[in-house]
């Protein structure tokens, strides 16, 4: 299943050596532990790691995980998405090429093995990619999101967020029998 394109990887890879590209799981690491706190998740996949910027939060936080796998096409030598407890896609989903979206949350929801927490902004971004393109290839209202998301996920809390501008956090479980 096709996930990201070859150019478009290229592109990522260029924007992550941009020091200040790929930091919002610093700012949603907090949330993230309460999470692990209260649901006894053993095993976080963070999906679309980028830097990795979401393990140092925990951390930060205390979290000691049995398990944290690392996933992001633009960083190949973290290998392919791993199944986990929860699944964290910080800061990612807006960024996908539109006609692989629907793709990735199927992929999302292969690995979900209990809980996933995505955070989705809805406007536009502050960087620009190489081609000139915004850095949000997708900006639509939760209502668009949650039709995509609610195929695969049944959604357990949903919450406004400003941390990032106009954006949104779903806690999802995967649906009965999908996966």
């Amino acid at each position: 299943m096709k996930t990201i394109t070859e150019e478009y990887r290229r592109l990522q890879q260029e924007l992550h050596k941009n020091p200040n590209y790929g930091v919002a799981s610093l700012t949603f690491a907090p949330l993230v532990a309460k999470v692990i706190r209260e649901t006894g998740a053993a095993s976080v996949s963070d999906y679309g790691a980028g830097k990795k910027n979401l393990v140092k939060g925990l951390a930060d936080a205390g979290i000691v995980l049995a398990a944290y796998h690392a996933y992001d096409p633009a960083f190949p030598e973290y290998g392919p998405p791993q199944t986990a407890d929860l699944v964290c896609c910080i800061d990612v989903l807006e960024h996908i090429e539109p006609e692989l979206v629907d793709n990735v949350i199927a992929e999302l929801a292969a690995i979900t093995t209990k809980l996933g927490l995505f955070t989705i902004h809805m406007g536009p971004a502050a960087k620009v990619l190489a081609d000139g393109r915004n850095a949000h290839l997708i900006q639509k209202p939760s209502s668009w999101w949650l039709e995509k998301l609610i195929r695969h996920f049944d959604i357990l809390q949903l919450q406004t967020h400003q941390m990032m501008g106009a954006g949104f956090w779903v806690l999802v479980k995967p649906k009965a029998g999908a996966g």
